[in-house]
């Protein structure tokens, strides 16, 4: 499935397009310092960044032509359901922001009847960002495992951001699969709820 996707790739829009060339234009040591991480060469020279990328003004994300429009969903969730109450509160910031995050939430927007592997697949492809929320719950939950890996399998293909969040998780037990990824540690929620929103924002 990945290699015909890869191969029926659509073309970029117009918007991705000329976002793509003022930021290889500007931020050309970026560029250059994701092809060194690629090619595998030393930390030192991957992790030098003289110049960030301008950020994405609010008309940008709204414009009809945005890359924004090509899925469903800009966020989404990826929990236990022990963890349902926290994660309610993060979808409800999220929703309330001036962006209107389109968050995917399972309870709420799964199709009654639906497969459960249909739609954690569906709610993966049609999102712009996984947030992971990683607690003792998801680390028991075989479910939240699946998707998981359904999202690190996706975002390498769609140009997509994992975010993992770590709440009353020891960092030894934070999962392997994620740990090439910075997290977000919850400690205070309304911080952390703003380092998410800051997150999917870029």
């Amino acid at each position: 499935g990945w290699f015909r996707r890869l191969l029926h790739k659509p073309k970029p829009s117009s918007v991705e397009s000329s976002l793509n060339a003022s930021r290889s234009t500007s931020s050309s040591p970026s560029s250059s310092s994701s092809s060194a991480e690629s090619s595998g060469s030393s930390p030192s020279t991957s992790l030098v960044r003289s110049v960030r990328p301008s950020p994405i003004s609010l008309s940008d994300i709204n414009a009809s032509g945005s890359a924004r429009w090509a899925k469903n969903y800009d966020v989404c969730i990826c929990h236990s359901e022990v963890d349902l109450e926290v994660v309610e509160e993060l979808v409800s910031y999220l929703e309330s922001q001036p962006e209107s995050f389109r968050c995917f939430l399972q309870p709420r927007d799964a199709t009654p009847g639906s497969a459960v592997v249909t739609e954690l697949c569906d709610a993966v492809q049609n999102s712009h960002c996984w947030v992971m929320l990683i607690t003792p719950g998801f680390l028991r939950d075989p479910w939240c495992k699946y998707q998981m890996h359904q999202a690190l399998a996706e975002a390498p293909m769609a140009n997509g951001r994992t975010i993992p969040v770590l709440k009353d998780v020891e960092r030894k037990d934070y999962p392997k699969e994620l740990r090439n990824l910075y997290y977000i540690y919850m400690a205070l929620k309304e911080n952390s709820f703003r380092q998410i929103r800051d997150t999917v924002m870029r």
